[in-house]
């Protein structure tokens, strides 16, 4: 029995990745450092989850400079986070089409909602604040709150933790590869809405993947045909 939906925040809530470039590419400037991610380079970024990561990642494999240590580059993302969020709280983000609706049927249903991301805790608050006004969420497990980040199953783990339910009455929404991995590896079905960082797959195992707008009925069906 489908007993909760457990959604990925960016890219599958909200198309948010261009406001997180814009983000970092400000910090950058703010900081005196002649970085600039433009969008192609991005996409390669993405394919490693969790922002002080990827700046680390930008430094040991594309050898930019100056090399920063960790206390730098967590100083610089607490930067990137401040000016995301003041973005997003602009009216600069919408949520994808159907979102707003799934969420609306799952909770007249009687499901629970969660939330399992890479993203940091304010980028999530600030998002939801700026498109629900409210706070539908049963549970939100962030990327700042596990030790090992997407596609290690962790976030997932800790959110079906808070939420008790097994792995088996859950579905996972996401949008990228390293997302329907960490899913899987946390034993949960997963739907792939694509994004445009999310890369076009392929997406093996995914229970579904779909760029149309879809509601309960149809995921039921899904995992009847499992």
């Amino acid at each position: 029995m489908l007993r909760a939906l457990i959604f990925d925040v960016d890219g599958t809530l909200a198309e948010t990745e261009e406001l997180h470039r814009l983000a970092f590419n400000e910090t950058f400037r703010a900081s005196g450092l002649d970085w600039e991610w433009d969008q192609p380079l991005y996409a390669k970024l993405l394919e490693v989850t969790g922002g002080k990561e990827r700046i680390r990642h930008y430094i040991d494999v594309f050898g930019a400079k100056p090399v920063l240590d960790n206390s730098a580059i967590a100083g610089l993302h607490k930067d990137k986070t401040r000016r995301y969020t003041d973005l997003v709280e602009t009216g600069g983000l919408a949520l994808k089409p159907g979102i707003e609706a799934l969420l609306t049927e799952a909770q007249a249903k009687g499901l629970k909602l969660a939330i399992a991301t890479t993203t940091s805790r304010p980028n999530v608050d600030a998002l939801l604040r700026a498109t629900l006004g409210a706070q539908p969420f049963d549970v939100i497990a962030a990327g700042d709150e596990v030790a090992a980040k997407k596609p290690a199953p962790d976030v997932y783990l800790l959110a079906l933790d808070r939420l008790g339910l097994p792995a088996s009455c859950c579905v996972a929404l996401e949008d990228t590869l390293n997302g329907l991995k960490s899913a899987q590896r946390a034993g949960l079905a997963c739907i792939v809405t694509p994004s445009v960082y999310g890369g076009t797959g392929p997406f093996p195992g995914a229970l579904k993947v779909v760029e149309t707008r879809f509601g309960i009925n149809e995921i039921v069906a899904w995992l009847e045909s499992k």
